[in-house]
């Protein structure tokens, strides 16, 4: 059966941009320009002889053609993409892909992956490292590593453990001073930001941490800013000031002296979020899946540095 179709970039192009309503944001998706996109765009509505979007001065509006179009090729895309990813599976049985954010890959996951590859020898990881919340339809994850709430409309979301942040700083900080005894103490030094698209959704950050101590003399928006946990906590290792860090991505730093809480257990601050493994239902009974929930859980519940 011969198919006449439009080529398949402007597709991929113009289904982007309907999802986001933004020609930045689907370029940044598919890792191509604005310009690139608005050019496949034209050539699509060439091609069909109407137009698909309107262009208003906040973004775009889909036409009528556009929006009658839109989720059928978001359903059409998502099934080649499986289509093409169950190409893959048969040779690569072995293989469990594991989507997670870079800060937990780097401080966390990777230091540990021995452990994982000693007591399941027949399963290999591959880690795709993003900030981007996979949708597991033709991106070939089969499991993520979230930290966040447990809102993820249907998937299945399984609580490894509640979270913690609080202030780390070096030791040779403390010890070149200016003083940092109590909280208070924070208004004279740098405050480092973790800052990145979700923040206000899935971290806490210096403003909660500072009223939850019940500090109102320290600005909380002043400070560098980083895109990435783990960039924040080595700044702080270099002595760069002081990070607000999630318990996990610091219990190494921690235990080798590299950071040190400057206060007391007690003013941390138990945060609504925690670690999540989110996967689709029909991966339940992957045995590579069963094997890495396992051990990630056990993981996560492993004694933990104070």
């Amino acid at each position: 059966m011969t198919r006449r179709l439009p080529p398949l970039n402007a597709l991929r192009a113009f289904e982007a941009a309907a999802r986001h309503l933004s020609f930045k944001n689907a370029a940044e998706e598919l890792h191509i320009t604005p310009a690139a996109i608005s050019q496949q765009v034209r050539a699509l509505e060439d091609h069909v002889g109407r137009p698909l979007f309107r262009r208003i001065t906040r973004g775009l509006v889909l036409t009528e053609a556009g929006a009658a179009a839109a989720p059928l090729l978001t359903e059409g895309l998502d099934r080649l993409a499986d289509g093409a990813a169950r190409m893959q599976d048969a040779p690569q049985s072995r293989i469990l892909t594991v989507s997670v954010a870079p800060s937990l890959a780097a401080k966390w996951l990777v230091p540990r992956l021995d452990r994982f590859r000693a007591a399941h020898p027949d399963v290999d990881i591959r880690l795709d490292a993003t900030n981007a919340l996979s949708t597991f339809r033709g991106d070939g994850v089969d499991v993520a590593l979230r930290f966040g709430s447990d809102t993820y409309p249907g998937l299945q979301a399984e609580r490894l453990m509640s979270e913690t942040v609080f202030p780390v700083c070096s030791p040779q900080l403390l010890e070149r001073g200016p003083p940092l005894v109590t909280p208070g103490d924070l208004a004279e030094h740098t405050l480092l930001h973790i800052q990145w698209a979700m923040e206000s959704e899935t971290a806490a950050n210096w403003q909660m941490w500072l009223d939850a101590a019940g500090i109102d003399r320290v600005d909380p928006s002043r400070g560098p800013r980083f895109s990435h946990d783990s960039m924040a906590v080595q700044a702080a290792i270099e002595g760069h000031g002081v990070a607000l860090a999630a318990s996990t991505l610091v219990l190494d730093d921690l235990a080798a002296g590299r950071l040190v809480r400057p206060f007391p257990p007690s003013i941390s601050e138990e945060t609504a979020f925690g670690y999540f493994l989110v996967y689709p239902g029909d991966k339940a009974a992957d045995p590579k899946m069963q094997a890495f929930q396992s051990w990630v859980t056990a993981e996560m519940g492993a004694p933990r540095a104070t």
